[in-house]
């Protein structure tokens, strides 16, 4: 069992196991929150546009950390 836990951690793919009842999906605890960030981002009205559009804009015209005083130290 170990040892599935340590791929599924180190791949970050997921394992389904299947029984006669039903499957379930194990995921890692990394990939799982990064599966909640996104539903909270997805849910909050107008970011899905947002993030495409900032996808969609050339490097060129992105402004950089010190253009908007944003002091990440």
């Amino acid at each position: 069992m170990y040892k599935l836990i340590d791929e599924i951690i180190s791949n970050s793919e997921p394992l389904q196991i299947t029984s006669k009842k039903g499957s379930v999906i194990v995921i890692s605890e990394e990939d799982w929150r990064a599966i909640q960030e996104t539903m909270h981002l997805l849910s909050v009205p107008g970011m899905r546009e947002a993030l495409t559009e900032g996808a969609n804009t050339p490097v060129e015209e992105c402004k950089t950390l010190e253009k908007i005083g944003w002091d990440i130290e």
